[in-house]
């Protein structure tokens, strides 16, 4: 697999929105989605006096990062985790405080690349979407053991699909007679289940599904929630977070997380604004930033991502 057509999405930008904080001798700087290395390579060439931990849950793109990184030697700690683990990682690596935290979040060209993984739609492959494949429950046992109403809830959920109800009888009605193993059947399904009318608008129709797929199979939600606030948390005074996501449910949560550390929560009418009431963020983009039209014409998976900063701008109290 060739590292040169992976192009770090919104890369200059997102270099540009963490230098402020990483200029310092001895800045540390967290890529919570390693992936095949394109963020952390950029950061660390253009950062030489910065040091870098990276963490991703997918042990071959740690071992692809690994040689990619390879000539940075000391600088860069790659670890396996999930990026809700962060203060587990930089408690044990001694790291109290960091400079710079970047999430690129969904899945990585890698992933999507590689087809047995079972990620891409467009093409067979065994239904599995882990991304971390020594762990948990894949894409086809979801699909073969949930009950008919928690499939709903989730192509609903974390897919957007306004046909989850249509699609998910079909699945119970295939599963019955035998069980789920490979996507194009899945594809081929979701294309059969659809009213015509709905084909017709967005992209393949079994998109929806997918995204769910994977979202549930991952916990990719639920460790989102906990993982943004955590690396908010990490970030000392002066410090600076990036975060790209690719729908509106990643996006709508660090929305959330960053304007809850933005707010102001004094109870209204005090003269003086207590410290512990200040707000704790600045936001450094004005709501989401989307990549330029040319962005989008050299990588075509630059087009769904949003881009969000916030600067850490005083100590937690209380």
């Amino acid at each position: 697999m060739s590292q040169s057509r992976h192009v770090p999405v919104m890369l200059q930008r997102c270099l540009d929105l963490l230098a402020p904080a990483l200029e310092e001798p001895g800045a540390v700087v967290v890529d919570c989605t390693l992936g095949l290395g394109g963020h952390s390579e950029a950061l660390l060439a253009r950062f030489p006096e910065a040091r870098l931990v990276a963490l991703d849950r997918d042990k071959e793109a740690l071992r692809l990062s690994g040689e990619r990184l390879a000539p940075y030697g000391e600088r860069a700690t790659l670890v396996h985790a999930v990026y809700d683990e962060l203060p587990d990682v930089l408690d044990r690596l001694g790291v109290p405080r960091v400079q710079g935290v970047l999430f690129d979040l969904g899945v990585s060209s890698m992933q999507l690349d590689e087809a047995d993984r079972g990620f891409a739609y467009a093409q067979d492959a065994p239904l599995d979407m882990r991304m971390d494949q020594t762990t948990g429950m894949s894409a086809a046992e979801v699909l073969n053991t949930y009950p008919p109403g928690e499939l709903v809830r989730i192509l609903r959920a974390y897919g957007e699909e306004k046909q989850a109800k249509r699609i998910v009888s079909a699945i119970v009605r295939e599963r019955d007679k035998e069980p789920f193993s490979n996507s194009a059947r899945l594809v081929e399904l979701i294309r059969a289940a659809l009213p015509q009318a709905a084909k017709r608008t967005g992209g393949n129709p079994a998109k929806r599904t997918f995204q769910a797929l994977r979202i549930e199979v991952n916990g990719e939600l639920s460790v989102l929630e906990r993982a943004i606030p955590a690396a908010v948390e990490a970030l000392d005074v002066g410090g600076r977070i990036a975060v790209l996501s690719y729908h509106s449910l990643e996006d709508r949560l660090v929305k959330q997380v960053f304007a809850a550390g933005a707010a102001n929560t004094a109870p209204p009418g005090l003269p003086v604004v207590p410290e512990r009431y200040a707000p704790r963020l600045k936001l450094l983009t004005r709501g989401a930033e989307l990549p330029t039209e040319e962005e989008i014409a050299e990588n075509r998976r630059a087009a769904p991502a949003r881009l969000r900063g916030a600067q850490r701008i005083r100590e937690s109290i209380g």
